[in-house]
């Protein structure tokens, strides 16, 4: 069976295992991304605990992921739980990176002038800092989803969704007549949604983010 015709015949279950991959690292996201944000807001102000939200994330990062996932294992079981807990946690360090730089990068004079007019601190944080800051927290959160997009596979190991039990299926079965096509069906998933993600995020840049900004 070459791979076009193992396609044909496993279009269904590959599907649905692009959708799950797919659910898994959006739904991880924007937790990924809620977090990630509150972070930075709480610790952009101050040099010292900036650079702990940021050094914590990092190191958080440094973790293998079959080694995260083998140590959630045992706490929360197998399937979604270690799934969304560690995927979250890989996903913080781009966000709360971009969300600071964003943050500090926005222009005294702006916010000076917002208070001027009456604004409290957080409609200053609301309607002046976090749009000026949008678009770094954007790159972040495209660079988390693509690290993701890869992580997510190693679920698999824990029973998790996605397109990495098609790809664990074909090392598991190594020599058998399908086991390169499982392989490659999965990773070709994921590059493809890889790819279809990040297309995405080109759009919503320039729906939400002004041309002079952009420029």
């Amino acid at each position: 069976m070459n791979f076009w015709e193992y396609l044909g015949s496993r279009h269904q279950q590959l599907l649905t295992d692009a959708y799950q991959h797919a659910s898994a690292v959006f739904q991880c996201m924007v937790l990924a991304t809620a977090l990630g944000v509150f972070i930075a807001v709480a610790t952009y102000r101050s040099e010292w605990a900036g650079n702990l939200a940021t050094l914590t994330t990092a190191t958080i990062l440094t973790i293998p992921s079959l080694a995260m996932i083998g140590l959630l294992v045992p706490v929360v079981g197998l399937g979604v739980p270690p799934t969304v807990i560690s995927l979250t946690l890989y996903g913080l360090l781009p966000v709360v990176r971009n969300a600071i730089v964003g943050l500090r990068g926005v222009d005294p004079a702006l916010t000076d002038a917002a208070r001027g007019i009456g604004m409290s601190r957080l409609t200053r944080l609301v309607r002046v800092e976090l749009p000026l800051a949008w678009p770094p927290i954007l790159t972040g959160i495209r660079v988390s989803t693509q690290m993701l997009m890869g992580i997510t596979a190693i679920a698999a190991y824990a029973s998790g969704p996605g397109l990495g039990n098609e790809i664990f299926r074909g090392l598991a079965s190594l020599g058998s007549k399908n086991a390169l096509n499982q392989v490659l069906a999965g990773t070709l998933g994921i590059i493809v949604l890889a790819l279809l993600f990040d297309a995405a995020y080109v759009l919503i840049g320039r729906l939400t983010i002004p041309r002079g900004i952009r420029v």
